[in-house]
């Protein structure tokens, strides 16, 4: 049974684009965070930057709170913080070389998310290599991925994409601006994605009489073909009529060159150096969104609603959503100079077709609110943070457990009743006691009998009855405390139901080792609330980002963390346990648990493994048969049937 939180949450909003730049990312992130910190959440910015000073002080503070300094986070309720981590190339850049975030930049972020206590990472963009995919390797905390306008031309030129795949797994709830943005994503990384539409800060708005006419304005960070486009419509519009126009673009103003005298004159070219690009939208009748489809920028056209601009935008499938397919703005295909200018044209020339379209977009200036925005999300962290399992176990166990001595552990051993396994139930105990173990698991695949035999023959060593089971397709799961065979094969929801049924403990080992059957990131999201226990620790992972990802998981569900030898031979056992209090059943084992240490003794991975292929795979098959035949005998005097030697 999982216990409500707390409503006030700390949260690190991680951008992959330079905090100085203007991006429309950032500026959603910028709202987002103040509305946040506003309802009483601690809010972190962390955004690349390329002011030296900020670099500086944003390291400083990350320091001092990792040694016991000022903290990292605000106050409940206080402006957000900004944490600067040094000047990364933007987002797409592997296309043009680079195959990896800055060594520096990387270690800054990985700082910074282990300085201060995080409920939640939420990255948005978290396209590799970036400050968000970083933030998202090295998170503990529940992760939250925001996307808001990723083009098909980002998401094709992802390498490798199951591994992108894998590494969005460890995200625990996905949101997405806009339908299209969800359609788009699920086509490449199917999921489930959250609607969540960004809000919209209106600026001055159009001017009841200008000197100028009507205001055209055109805003485009990258897009040279959008620009060109613009220009070339300028061109063909007509002189008679009092309009003037505004470009705001990173490039530079010489492409500007073949405009005529008359065009020029009513031309006023803007840039960074000059504000935001909004700030050209603000002061606007008209809007053009001209992009091909490389660099959309849908926030803007939101801004161009909220200020009472009229939209012109092409058709791209984001942009035919917000304008309703016409209703709130015109549309003209992409590249098409023809339809763009005689669009300009018709709203030049007709006021009461501009008044139409602003008041269509009036309609949903309600929907625009960063509050709404902000809400919105807040009820993704709600329902996430719903999901942890209780920070704090059950006080009267505890204090029963508290005069207990400790014992040392091993939670996740093999006998011969394995199909992959030589060493008999005899050995396995004679070598716990040897280790100094006080007790042990025996989890046989798909097999109860061998930890039925070694609690039967246990003589001053606590033997948990277990088994692993092999699921469906949803990888293995350990039942703990079990009295009854699970067969194999069944859901993992209905293997943890039997676990359950039988009163035992529902154990998930080597969650993320993906070169084994294991349940996925979200299988187990599906089970989390009966998940009881998790192994962080499993010597027989070859890869040891395997283990992290599985320590990761349990502390942010706070989930009691587990471990064990995985022992396939007597060398192995019990070179990983558990150090913890002594217990009686499974509710005292659970709490005595969460207090638990691991304990790691060196040794070798191929050593073991050596072993456990030269008893098994290396042995004759005359001495396997043999092995097999001595095991059925030994299950027969059990069960009281017959010997077979004399059927």
């Amino acid at each position: 049974m999982l216990t409500a939180v707390s409503e006030r949450f700390s949260i690190a909003q991680v951008t992959p684009y330079p905090w100085e730049g203007g991006h429309e990312v950032n500026t959603y992130i910028e709202h987002l965070s103040s509305e946040l910190a506003q309802r009483g959440h601690r809010v972190v910015i962390v955004a690349p930057s390329s002011s030296p000073e900020l670099v500086r002080e944003s390291r400083a503070a990350i320091r001092s709170a990792a040694e016991g300094g000022a903290p990292l986070l605000p106050q409940a309720g206080g402006r957000p913080a900004l944490l600067g981590v040094g000047d990364v190339l933007p987002v797409g850049s592997v296309r043009r070389g680079a195959r990896s975030l800055p060594v520096d930049v990387a270690r800054t972020v990985e700082e910074a998310l282990t300085a201060g206590s995080l409920d939640f990472v939420h990255v948005h963009e978290p396209f590799a290599p970036s400050t968000s995919s970083a933030a998202l390797r090295h998170s503990r905390a529940l992760n939250v991925g925001s996307f808001h306008a990723p083009t098909e031309h980002v998401l094709s030129t992802q390498v490798a994409r199951r591994v992108v795949e894998l590494f969005f797994g460890r995200l625990d709830a996905r949101t997405a601006s806009f339908e299209a943005t969800a359609d788009l994503m699920s086509r490449f990384f199917p999921s489930d994605y959250r609607v969540v539409m960004p809000g919209a800060e209106p600026g001055g708005g159009p001017r009841a009489a200008r000197d100028h006419g009507v205001r055209i304005a055109f805003a485009h960070r990258e897009e040279r073909p959008a620009l060109r486009l613009f220009l070339r419509a300028l061109r063909r519009l007509p002189l008679d009529v009092d309009w003037t126009a505004a470009v705001w673009s990173r490039m530079e103003s010489g492409g500007l060159a073949p405009i005529r005298r008359e065009i020029r004159e009513r031309l006023e070219v803007m840039g960074p150096g000059d504000g935001p690009a909004a700030g050209v939208v603000d002061d606007a009748d008209i809007a053009v969104f001209a992009s091909t489809g490389a660099s959309p920028a849908p926030v803007l056209l939101l801004r161009a609603i909220a200020g009472a601009a009229v939209p012109l935008a092409t058709r791209l499938p984001v942009y035919e959503e917000i304008l309703g397919d016409g209703e709130r703005g015109l549309l003209f295909e992409p590249g098409d100079v023809e339809t763009l200018s005689a669009q300009l044209t018709r709203l030049l020339s007709h006021p009461q077709l501009r008044d139409r379209l602003r008041r269509a977009g009036a309609e949903i200036e309600d929907r625009l609110s960063w509050q709404r925005t902000a809400e919105q999300m807040e009820e993704v962290y709600r329902q996430l943070a719903a999901r942890r399992h209780p920070a704090d176990g059950d006080s009267r166990v505890r204090r029963r457990l508290a005069s207990r001595p400790l014992i040392d552990v091993d939670l996740h051993l093999h006998t011969d009743h394995s199909h992959d396994c030589a060493t008999p139930v005899e050995v396995v105990l004679d070598t716990a006691r040897q280790q100094g173990l006080g007790a042990i698991a025996v989890t046989d695949h798909n097999e109860i009998s061998g930890a039925r035999e070694a609690f039967a023959k246990a003589n001053g060593i606590k033997v948990i009855v277990g088994e692993e089971v092999k699921t469906a397709h949803q990888g293995e799961v350990i039942g703990l405390f079990i009295h009854e065979k699970i067969p194999r094969g069944m859901t993992l929801a209905e293997t943890i139901a039997e676990i359950k049924r039988q009163g035992g403990v529902v154990y998930v080992p080597h969650p993320f080792d993906r070169l084994h059957a294991v349940p996925d990131y979200e299988h187990l999201l599906d089970v989390l609330a009966d998940v009881d226990a998790i192994e962080v620790f499993n010597p027989r992972i070859a890869f040891k980002p395997f283990n992290e990802e599985a320590v990761r998981f349990a502390a942010k569900y706070r989930i009691p963390a587990g471990a064990g030898s995985d022992s396939h031979v007597a060398q192995g056992l019990g070179s990983v346990r558990i150090r913890m209090r002594d217990f009686d059943g499974p509710e005292e084992f659970l709490e005595s648990l969460r207090d638990a240490d691991i304990i790691r003794k060196p040794s070798s991975l191929l050593y073991v493994q050596a072993l456990k292929f030269l008893e098994t795979k290396a042995t004759p098959r005359s001495a396997q048969r043999a092995r097999r035949q001595r095991r059925v005998r030994r299950a027969a005097r059990r069960s009281g049937a017959p010997d077979p030697r004399n059927d």
